[in-house]
């Protein structure tokens, strides 16, 4: 049976939604953007500063938005109502700030408040945008990589999504605000080039994909105040083949959007993000061990995270889609019941970082610097069911259907429990402070353990473990810190959560979102497996569609008609291909011939204006005639059936056509190769190869729907005791929409 007519269902999961993807052929756009060089770097610059700075911008609106918003839940300033709790008490304690009034019934309207966010953020997505929802990260690697994506990306896209991303974010729900400002990042660099340029670019993809790519570096900069770790996200994560012009461009765009954020100083402290902080104090070689433990917490957390969430995406997915608002509004009425009463759940999370990474000093009144151990137990016991309830509540809801991230939440896990863990190693220290083990310690009576610094060495570990980046990582934490004698540490645990996830994971759970759901993506940065059926013709698509030399007007209008490809190989009598025409240009052309009058469905297309080549052309009159022979590309690329898969998929990475024409030994077209097919052929590989037995994989699924239909049977059966809830009828819902 011939490959493509698999009915595995591993395989046909991993190519749910290849049709939604349109490939971009890089080597055709770039030829057009060289055609356009007269004073280019000078408008690349300065569309790149455009870029950067309406990033710094939108971010720093975001952010004060924000803080109003997760203030007004708690009170009001009774002096100016605009102003969050930090400029109503500027200069003031908290507890002694006679301007800021707590509502009453606090509870009740904490909740109330939450729920009303979130609701208008659900609102405004579902009605219009839907591609607002989600982290976006997936997509935007996708894109990058050459698979265009209509509308993600758009001037829609990015209104909504940075409209409703403070709502979400104020509503208390555990997802986080980075995703989402890499994903505005990425519509202001597609938006910018095409509305204030479109002179200079009109819409070609290369330049596009580096815009796009350099304002992936502007998100992630503003969101952690970290440019030049935006820059390595950007490259690591983001650039499917990363060159020194890409680097050199999302360092400036980094640059301008940091800068400008900082000019605008959201904060009036001088800070770029909240929970950025410093250390005084250093590590002793003894707490090696511990830091190594962080790092296999991290590890765990995004292997276990990871899987709970996809299955939890394929319950949303097969039952929640029509029901998306409702969703979001029960998530947060749960997140904001739940957590209120926990001092580490309560605040917005990026507060409670900032809490949980301060160092303690002799005269610090924080909450976590006590010298009670008794205290401290409790402390501990608190934190590490913090964790638990975060870790479960970012399960349930990254994946909900409004801008949500997890890059935020998973450090606030990794923060509670690194903190519980240097609490734990400052009641050891305080009840052994003698042991030979704490012999490195000063001996001057100041603290040799430095709690705070375990929170960010944790909260670094499950951001590397969930996103299964190692270098942005470490950069990113010693932006915040500024604390170069915490790198070492920082990277002993990346170290470890690496070594992790290498061995039981299963990459980033941006990558595993897009086998999830089906997406077509080829990571260069990764091996790729053919085993022994490694040649071209396996792979390549037989049932060709091409124009001969010679046809009708008629026969190619049929052709188009029927036909949705974005080029077509041309053919002589003998099967020899004279080169590749572009499906936009061909349209373009017979668009304006017809504007001349010069077509009727008798005349004939002529591919070829050379009589050695088409004996029939001497027999042809102009008038009847119409030549089409300047459309053709006669230098397609093209590689021999024999030649090796990997060889073919480095062609697709590096050089980025389209298509590729595959030949047989005596040089005839024997079937054509394009990216999808390369993907789809390896995932059906791999699906007939690691996967188990289709038998049994069918028992499993049968398995989880069985599950499934449980836990949604007992939500209906819930929702039926309250009006307007749970009155539709249990109706198991199937859908390709997985975003």
């Amino acid at each position: 049976m011939y490959w493509k007519n698999s009915e595995n269902s591993s395989y046909l999961r991993s190519i749910a939604r290849f049709d939604q993807f349109d490939t971009i052929d890089w080597i055709n756009e770039t030829l057009k953007s060289n055609q356009h060089r007269f004073s280019s770097w000078i408008i690349d610059w300065l569309c790149l500063a455009s870029i950067g700075v309406f990033v710094g911008i939108i971010a720093g609106c975001l952010n004060i938005i924000t803080e109003w918003l997760t203030s007004i839940k708690n009170g009001y300033c009774s002096t100016a109502w605009y102003l969050n709790r930090e400029f109503c008490c500027m200069g003031l304690s908290h507890d002694d700030c006679p301007f800021w009034n707590p509502w009453p019934a606090s509870y009740l309207l904490y909740i109330g408040w939450s729920v009303l966010f979130a609701s208008i953020g659900a609102i405004l997505v579902k009605t219009y945008s839907k591609t607002a929802a989600g982290s976006g990260i997936s997509e935007i690697k996708i894109i990058v990589s050459g698979f265009d994506f209509k509308a993600f990306l758009n001037q829609a896209t990015l209104f909504i999504k940075s409209l409703t991303l403070p709502l979400v974010i104020a509503s208390g729900l555990s997802v986080g605000k980075e995703g989402p400002s890499v994903h505005y990042a990425a519509c202001v660099g597609s938006v910018v080039p095409s509305v204030l340029f479109s002179k200079y670019f009109n819409g070609l993809a290369f330049n596009r994909r580096h815009f796009i790519t350099a304002a992936t570096a502007a998100g992630v900069g503003v969101a952690f105040g970290s440019p030049i770790g935006g820059v390595l996200f950007a490259m690591e994560e983001i650039s499917n083949f990363p060159l020194l012009s890409t680097f050199w461009k999302c360092y400036f765009c980094a640059l301008c959007a940091t800068a400008t954020l900082a000019s605008i100083d959201p904060f009036r402290n001088g800070q770029l993000v909240l929970f950025q902080i410093t250390y005084n104090q250093t590590w002793y070689s003894f707490e090696i061990p511990v830091f190594m433990l962080l790092g296999l917490f991290g590890g765990l957390y995004g292997i276990v995270v990871s899987k709970l969430n996809i299955k939890v995406v394929h319950f949303r997915n097969r039952f929640l889609i029509p029901h998306a608002i409702k969703e979001v509004v029960y998530l947060t009425l749960l997140t904001s019941i739940i957590c209120y009463n926990n001092v580490f759940l309560k605040d917005e999370m990026t507060k409670t970082m900032q809490f949980l990474f301060k160092e303690c000093s002799p005269d610090s009144h924080s909450l976590l610097c006590t010298n009670d151990n008794s205290h401290k137990s409790w402390l501990v016991l608190s934190l590490l069911v913090a964790t638990l309830i975060r870790s479960v509540l970012v399960i349930i809801s990254y994946g909900c259907k409004v801008p949500a991230g997890i890059f935020v939440p998973s450090m606030a896990v990794g923060a509670t429990f690194g903190r519980s863990v240097g609490l734990i190693m400052e009641i050891l220290y305080a009840s052994r402070e003698t042991s030979w083990l704490f012999a490195s310690c000063p001996k001057d009576g100041s603290s040799c353990i430095t709690g705070g610094s375990y929170a960010l060495i944790g909260a670094a570990s499950a951001l590397s473990g969930i996103t299964h980046l190692t270098v942005t990582v470490v950069i990113v934490m010693f932006e915040l810190t500024g604390a170069v004698n915490y790198i070492i540490p920082i990277m002993i645990a990346i170290a470890v959560t690496k070594t992790i996830n290498d061995r039981y994971g299963a990459g980033g759970i941006a990558d595993q979102m897009i086998k999830f759901n089906g997406m077509p993506f080829i990571d260069s940065k990764e091996q790729h497996e053919f085993f022994q059926d490694n040649a071209t013709h396996k792979a390549m698509t037989l049932e060709t569609v091409y124009f001969p030399l010679r046809l009708s007007y008629h026969d190619l209008e049929v052709i188009l008609a029927d036909t949705d490809y974005k080029a077509y190989p041309v053919l002589d009598q003998e099967g020899f291909c004279s080169g590749l025409v572009q499906r936009e240009q061909l349209v373009a052309e017979i668009g304006r011939l017809k504007g001349q009058d010069r077509l009727q469905l008798e005349t004939i297309c002529m591919f070829s204006g050379d009589s050695s080549t088409n004996p029939f052309i001497e027999d042809l009159q102009d008038s009847e005639t119409c030549y089409l022979d300047h459309l053709i590309k006669r230098d397609p690329v093209s590689v021999m059936t024999s030649t090796p898969l990997e060889i073919s998929l480095d062609i697709f990475v590096k050089l980025g056509p389209r298509l590729i024409l595959v030949k047989n030994s005596g040089g005839k077209l024997a079937g054509l190769l394009s990216r999808k097919d390369i993907i789809k052929y390896e995932n059906y590989l791999h699906s007939t190869t690691h996967s188990i037995d289709e038998n049994d994989q069918i028992l499993l699924d049968e398995e989880q729907n069985y599950i499934e239909d449980r836990v949604w049977s007992f939500f209906c059966l819930i929702g039926s005791k309250f009006p307007k809830i749970g009155r539709k009828e249990y109706e198991p819902l199937e859908t390709p929409d997985t975003r």
